[in-house]
């Protein structure tokens, strides 16, 4: 019984209150300090509406978000050759009209910009034949103009590869629909030859076949095949140029085959 006699007069004399009280001031203090810093900091009750920026050229969208308090960040580009470059063809956040969703001043507003052209990478077409570098071309989404010069070897085949009248290398990246120049061998004392027919023959000896008449081979594809040994083996199911009776073309001409593994 002292104890509590004792601890209830000590919680109640003026030493202890004083304490009590400046503890519970400091408390108090501290915590609106707290509470005012972050209200200033997090912008707390402020509300911004987002604009719809999407077809704004991205100029004309900075100026208006700027206007906001709000800032732009351009993501990256997509090809879309129907709108002029630079416009604004998608945004995040989306606009309070359509997400009914505010934001604070100083929020990023991340864009999609609209480009008109798209890169590919060139190609090696050097040895190939015409028509098989025509084909490539084309599968790229690039336009081909031939010219053709002399030569005593490589009938048919390209020789140069040209963009803008200079040498483009292999893994040149260049817009789509650009106009690649080939410049093809040709001569023009070859005679045609006669396409012979490769169907059901193994890629090694159809390799054997063309190696005496001035016709190439080249293999577009090889179901099962996964090393050497399978490739020279597979037997081919198709060919093209295709063979018909009586049928020629230029010397020099590449097959291009498929074969597969048995």
């Amino acid at each position: 019984m002292k104890f509590f006699q004792k601890l209830k007069a000590f919680v109640w004399s003026r030493h202890f209150l004083k304490h009590a009280i400046f503890i519970l001031l400091t408390y108090i203090i501290v915590i609106s300090i707290l509470i005012v810093y972050l209200d200033q900091y997090t912008n707390h009750g402020e509300k911004i509406d987002v604009p719809n920026v999407v077809g704004l050229k991205t100029s004309s969208a900075q100026s208006k978000l700027e206007a906001l308090e709000l800032k732009i960040e351009v993501l990256d580009s997509v090809y879309k050759p129907e709108l002029p470059a630079g416009t604004i063809v998608s945004q995040d956040p989306l606009p309070t009209s359509k997400s009914l969703v505010c934001v604070k001043p100083g929020r990023i507003i991340r864009v999609q910009v609209s480009k008109k052209s798209r890169l590919v990478e060139m190609p090696s077409l050097i040895d190939k034949s015409e028509r098989i570098s025509e084909s490539i071309l084309k599968n790229r989404g690039l336009k081909c103009r031939k010219t053709y010069v002399p030569t005593s070897e490589s009938n048919g085949a390209v020789l140069r590869q040209l963009y803008n009248g200079k040498e483009i290398k292999e893994g040149t990246k260049i817009p789509v629909g650009s106009t690649i120049t080939l410049v093809v061998g040709q001569n023009n004392e070859a005679q045609p030859v006669t396409v012979i027919d490769l169907i059901g023959l193994t890629i090694s000896d159809a390799k054997a076949r063309l190696s005496g008449i001035s016709l190439q081979i080249s293999v577009g594809a090889c179901d099962g095949c996964t090393n050497a040994a399978d490739s020279a083996n597979a037997e081919i199911y198709s060919q093209s140029p295709e063979f018909m009776e009586g049928a020629t073309v230029p010397s020099g001409t590449t097959i291009m085959v498929s074969a597969e593994k048995k």
